[in-house]
């Protein structure tokens, strides 16, 4: 099980994006909702079915003002790579010692090998509201997220 579950805060935590940058989404508490998807590792196929399911509803989290993240233990350049290649305009999110993914407490799926793909919906006040955990519906992902903000 999880560790964030709907009605927890958003712990804080600083990673680097796929351009290098240093980004705090705790910072943004107050100011807008986030998406938080944690998911196995760039450029695999389930991997890359979800992130594209994410860039091609994206503007309908940006149409309601929800910051989207993508996060798994990748790393920067491997993000970069990954995120022009499929023309992904959200940030990814470099976690390469999974510190981020235990403090969610995203568990691992498919007998313990593969880290888990699960996703977290806060509202603007920074108050979880949703968790999907699903390895197998990668593109479910996404629904469950926009269905989470209306």
């Amino acid at each position: 099980m999880c560790t964030i579950q709907p009605g927890d805060k958003l712990p804080a935590f600083t990673l680097l994006n796929q351009k290098g940058e240093w980004v705090s989404p705790s910072n943004f508490v107050g100011k807008k909702a986030m998406v938080m998807y944690f998911y196995p590792m760039d450029d695999t196929p389930g991997c890359t079915a979800e992130a594209c399911a994410f860039r091609d509803h994206f503007q309908q989290f940006l149409d309601q003002d929800v910051m989207v993240f993508g996060i798994s233990a990748d790393s920067v350049q491997k993000h970069s790579d990954f995120a022009a290649k499929y023309q992904l305009t959200f940030d990814l999110l470099s976690d390469p010692d999974n510190k981020v993914r235990k403090l969610f407490g995203v568990p691992k799926s498919m007998l313990g090998f593969l880290p888990g793909r699960v996703t977290y919906v806060f509202n603007k006040a920074g108050e979880c509201v949703h968790v999907f955990n699903s390895q197998l519906y990668v593109k479910q992902h996404v629904l469950e997220a926009l269905a989470a903000l209306r």
